[in-house]
């Protein structure tokens, strides 16, 4: 973008990604499950010690049966036995217990790779596809929005495991050991009454929690806007300040907690339902199972330490089940959030490598744009049949006002974005069916709006070079004439620069990008407005380094200042997306043209 506004830069609203379809959580579940499979023996192993787990868990009040018989036996018991039977039971019934826990630990233990493994997996691929979208929708999207859908559907990988496979799956391998060894051991009755109250609550559970996700969903949506307008109005720290507009951004912003507030409300009121019919249902189950079991006691058909054992099993059953609502919630919520990373996985990035494209092969880094024609909304065109050559080695200005397509040339040259028609080349190769790669790493860039990471000086100028040693970085900081005032710095090299860079000025950014490019050394160069953030002084200094550093490269400058582009090899003159004028600085001074002109108005205003 120019240094008075160009704006050519593409608008939100031009272009609207398609609605994603609707997956089904099935689909969501088959999704995930190629990342779990790559550690398929560790699954199988937790699957096995799950079961383990719920084997010891259910024999707990079968032995806790015995032990209560033993202590009330129908017929003689000798004393002896009496005294050894009851001991044996007790150290039986401890090691089960402990036996429940140890599977159940052992069974986290091996599991956790495969949880964490598939997360770091997931998380990697989605930060690589990000970097791989084009830049219209880094333009469109919402920074706060984005890294919470991440951030959530990063979480809902482990949520997900967690609930599913260490509450869901050990519950109902639980329940039907439960209703076997009832059916089995008494009368069917047993058996029914447990699975009716079983199906009335899995119903209602779900039939609500279906219902009350629309709040949830409500809830998350106005979380994210509210995130994402905290991170807008926190970015632009400085913009609200030199508005005053601290509480016009506190107003925005509590509008947003307010309807997250209601919403919430709303969530908590369905919630108090679910969980008081969830208790109806199973005080009912209770109290039946109980009644029958207690009238098969005094009808002699069974024992007090039946009594106890179905009691017991009832309340394994239940305590799991008093959470099946919040856990059905959970998973669903899981499943919402990691089909939102997965569709985001799935976007369709707008520029693509073709299959087999090879890696660009450099002989003497010649830029030709051949017949160039590109909108980033076809109703508004920004270059027109634009050709011209940047010889090897040689330098190429562009001049022109704000929105005559200037800097658009840098993008379509970077490759952000592909031309509708007529050719981009680099020594006779069109860019486009090479890899992006490679087009990048031949091209240097020094932009007029310098973003820096939240980090050092020194890791800043060193990305230009990722290794590079610290006389190398300091070497390109001397070129860009950096070195003394970051030596002058308490923290010299180690400075940290704040977020997007803010720490420093305007002029002392620019430079650390001057240097981030020097250290890079690459055949290509383009400088966009590089010194319009300097002062009379340090321009000239610096653009006579940059002209020494662009000898013997292909350099493509965009300029507002006519007087740094004296000395181009040609020099452009566009307007509307067109080239009116084109020569060397002396040619167009004597057409007396749109150059001239401009050159007359600048040399005035100094």
């Amino acid at each position: 973008m120019s240094r008075s506004g160009e704006s050519t830069a593409p608008q939100p609203a031009l272009a609207v990604p398609a609605s994603p379809v609707a997956r089904s959580d099935w689909a969501t579940l088959r999704r995930l499950f190629p990342y779990l499979w790559e550690y398929k023996w560790r699954v199988l192993a937790a699957l096995a010690f799950m079961v383990g787990a719920k084997m010891a868990n259910v024999s707990v009040p079968l032995l806790l049966k015995e032990l209560i018989d033993t202590m009330n036996p129908k017929g003689g018991l000798n004393a002896s036995a009496l005294l050894v039977v009851p001991v044996a039971l007790l150290f039986a019934y401890g090691f089960l217990r402990l036996s429940t826990t140890l599977f159940a630990e052992l069974r986290e233990l091996i599991f956790a790779k495969a949880t964490e493994g598939a997360s770091r997996t997931i998380s990697l691929q989605v930060f690589r596809h990000l970097h791989g979208l084009s830049l219209r929708f880094h333009l469109e999207r919402q920074t706060g929005g984005l890294t919470r859908d991440i951030e959530r559907g990063t979480r809902a990988v482990n949520s997900l495991i967690s609930y599913s496979l260490y509450s869901i799956i050990p519950t109902l391998i639980e329940v039907a050991m439960v209703l076997t060894l009832l059916a089995v051991k008494f009368d069917v009755w047993f058996a029914w009454i447990t699975l009716i109250a079983l199906v009335f609550y899995i119903g209602f559970t779900v039939l609500v929690t279906e219902w009350r996700t629309q709040f949830r969903k409500q809830m998350n949506e106005l979380d994210s806007k509210a995130h994402s307008r905290a991170i807008d109005s926190l970015l632009n720290f400085e913009t609200v300040k030199y508005f005053n507009n601290e509480e016009f951004e506190a107003r925005r912003y509590d509008e947003n907690l307010e309807r997250y507030r209601v919403a919430s409300l709303k969530s908590q009121r369905t919630l108090s339902l679910l969980n008081t019919g969830q208790q109806l249902i199973i005080a009912t189950g209770l109290i039946a199972m109980l009644w029958r079991a207690t009238q098969g006691v005094v009808d002699g058909r069974m024992t007090l330490g039946d009594l106890v054992m179905v009691n017991a099993f009832m309340i394994q059953l239940y305590i799991p089940l008093g959470f099946l609502g919040v856990l059905y919630r959970e998973i669903k919520q899981s499943l919402t959030d990691l089909d939102k990373m997965f569709t985001l996985m799935e976007r369709e990035r707008e520029i693509a490598d073709l299959p087999g494209a090879q890696a660009l092969v450099l002989t003497g880094a010649q830029v030709a744009f051949s017949h160039v024609n590109f909108a980033y909304d076809p109703a508004r065109p920004i270059l027109q049949d634009i050709s011209f050559e940047i010889p090897a080695g040689k330098t190429v200005a562009v001049v022109g006002p704000s929105g005559s397509g200037k800097s658009t040339l840098a993008r379509l040259l970077f490759r952000f974005y592909d031309v509708q028609s007529g050719q981009i080349l680099i020594d006779g190769q069109d860019i486009k069916q090479v890899t992006q790669a490679s087009v990048r790493q031949a091209i240097g860039i020094v932009p007029q709006d310098t973003v820096l990471f939240n980090d050092t000086v020194a890791y800043n100028i060193a990305y230009g070079q990722p290794g590079a040693s610290q006389a190398q970085v300091e070497e390109a900081a001397r070129a860009a004439h950096i070195h003394s005032f970051i030596s002058a710095t308490p923290k010299g090299y180690d400075t940290m620069v704040g977020e997007r860079g803010l720490k420093l000025s305007g002029g002392e950014k620019q430079r650390v990008a001057i240097a981030r490019t020097l250290l890079k050394n690459p055949p290509i160069l383009i400088f966009d407005e590089a010194t319009s953030a300097l002062d009379s002084a340090n321009e000239r200094a610096i653009q006579a380094e940059l002209q020494s550093v662009a000898q013997n490269k292909t350099t493509l400058v965009i300029a507002h200042r006519l007087s740094t582009v004296v000395e181009a090899h040609e020099i452009l003159v566009m307007d509307a997306g067109c080239i009116l004028e084109r020569g060397t600085h002396a040619d167009l001074l004597a057409l007396g043209g749109r150059y001239a002109h401009m050159w007359a108005l600048q040399q005035s205003a100094e």
